[in-house]
């Protein structure tokens, strides 16, 4: 390299100088600070990409949570509430016996005609009357029934107390009426977990309360809620009691009945 130019000449060109240049050393050396901006600024590009991607997933998660159901659905076992007796209605009222004409009955004794103070009645006179131990003015026996003598309340009434009408429809009975499987598996298997948060129920714990009819013959009917938190939890478990088949049927007195059910079903929404 002439003097004229060591002054005006970069390090590279006199560290290369009469070398060769096309080799590639030099050509890497002399674009290393250009590579380096680039290489910084990509870095940081990623950087604030990442940043800037996790600002928007922290403003994201402070969003309210998409709530879930639980698919374990609690099952209780309802307790039927103690049924009132009621109360005994009055006795009815007595009404007084009719008065039966009666004739005192008079022991014969045999004397003569002259001394008959009172002669005694005669077969007619006796046809329609009582005897008695007095004579009592009353009505004749043809014109009114009389009852027996010797009945329980001693004034010839009878005492029978009405029979006990069997109900169509028993809701209290000594064997409820039970599925012949795994009733809380039928169930839990069956019912559709989601059908709350499609339904854009909150968080927490819903009771639907279902009430059905099982006949003498196992068959499932009017199935209907009596309780819904709505959210169409209170469909969903008609749908899955309907689709619950036979049944045994109730007991009542050692013999099968048609009778009521009762079954509670919660169902628990998650928060996410």
């Amino acid at each position: 390299m002439e003097t004229t130019k060591i002054l005006s000449a970069s390090f590279l060109d006199i560290l290369f100088d009469g070398r060769n240049k096309a080799y590639g050393a030099y050509e890497l050396r002399n674009t290393y600070n250009r590579r380096l901006i680039k290489a910084l600024g990509a870095t940081g590009l990623i950087i604030a990409t990442f940043m800037g991607a996790s600002a928007l997933k922290g403003a994201e998660s402070k969003k309210a949570p998409v709530p879930i159901i639980s698919h374990v659905v609690d099952l209780t076992k309802i307790e039927e509430p103690e049924k009132a007796e009621p109360p005994a209605p009055p006795p009815p009222k007595l009404q007084e016996p009719k008065k039966i004409a009666t004739t005192q009955f008079v022991i014969p004794k045999i004397v003569q005609d002259k001394e008959v103070v009172t002669p005694p009645p005669t077969q007619d006179d006796l046809a329609d009357v009582k005897i008695g131990l007095k004579n009592v003015e009353g009505e004749k026996l043809g014109n009114i029934a009389v009852p027996p003598d010797g009945l329980p309340d001693g004034k010839g009434i009878l005492d029978v107390k009405p029979k006990e009408k069997i109900p169509e429809i028993f809701e209290i009975v000594q064997v409820e009426a039970s599925y012949p499987g795994d009733w809380l598996r039928f169930l839990t298997t069956n019912l559709r977990g989601e059908i709350p948060v499609d339904n854009g129920a909150t968080p927490g714990r819903y009771q639907v309360l279902v009430q059905f009819v099982v006949d003498v013959n196992g068959t499932v009917s009017d199935v209907k809620v009596l309780k819904d938190p709505g959210f169409g939890m209170g469909a969903e478990a008609i749908r899955v009691i309907k689709k619950s088949g036979k049944w045994k049927a109730a007991i009542q007195n050692g013999y099968p009945v048609k009778a009521y059910r009762k079954q509670p079903i919660t169902f628990e929404v998650l928060d996410q």
